[in-house]
């Protein structure tokens, strides 16, 4: 009983952190990384561990967590596409925002989950497969919902008349096509080397 008990403390310890670790950095500019011309978000990060430490169920509320935050931080912000999305709806941006990162945490820990029943045993494979996953799917969900909501709002069309790319699926790729790569490397590797240090200090491999 006492072990259990322990063993639950600990999680939810684990959790808390990793709920800390997505506020601090959502409001501040530990959870952006600046580049010359963009700025990649690292907010996966904590969602990634999440799945790779906890499961799916943890990944799944630090998602909640990452776009309750993002919706927030949204109506102080200065960037033309939130402001674009706020202005025409807020409901669905509520979607694109917070059900679009929900989503993503709860795939990102499936992922792990079955990564880990194809290959099980000591393999560094579901750390991979998670810390990649998580800022790709971010960028699919956040771009997929974007498309589906607001692809015919004066904003959206204004980029696409300015491309010249009409197709939404090949504007999504030359509105973040870089950045989106940018993300996935800086947070694969982070988000990796973070789960397996946790992996060895908690003496979970």
């Amino acid at each position: 009983m006492k072990k259990t008990r322990s063993n639950k403390t600990l999680i939810l310890t684990e959790f808390a952190l990793l709920v800390a670790v997505e506020i601090v950095m959502s409001v501040t500019p530990l959870g952006y990384l600046d580049l010359p011309f963009l700025s990649a978000s690292l907010l996966s990060i904590p969602v990634a561990v999440g799945a790779i430490i906890l499961g799916p169920w943890a990944s799944t509320l630090l998602g909640l967590v990452f776009g309750l935050t993002s919706f927030i931080k949204g109506f102080s912000t200065t960037s033309p596409m939130t402001i674009a999305m706020y202005s025409a709806s807020l409901p669905a941006s509520f979607v694109v925002a917070v059900i679009g990162r929900v989503l993503m945490g709860l795939c990102t820990g499936l992922i792990v989950q079955g990564v880990r029943k194809l290959k099980p045993g000591k393999t560094i494979l579901d750390n991979i497969a998670g810390s990649l996953a998580a800022p790709l799917l971010n960028t699919a969900f956040f771009m997929g919902l974007l498309m589906l909501f607001f692809y015919h709002s004066e904003y959206v069309q204004n980029i696409a008349a300015t491309t010249g790319i009409s197709n939404p699926l090949l504007l999504i790729g030359a509105m973040v096509g870089t950045q989106a790569l940018i993300e996935a490397v800086a947070c694969g590797i982070i988000s990796t080397a973070v789960s397996k240090a946790l992996q060895a200090a908690l003496h979970l491999e």
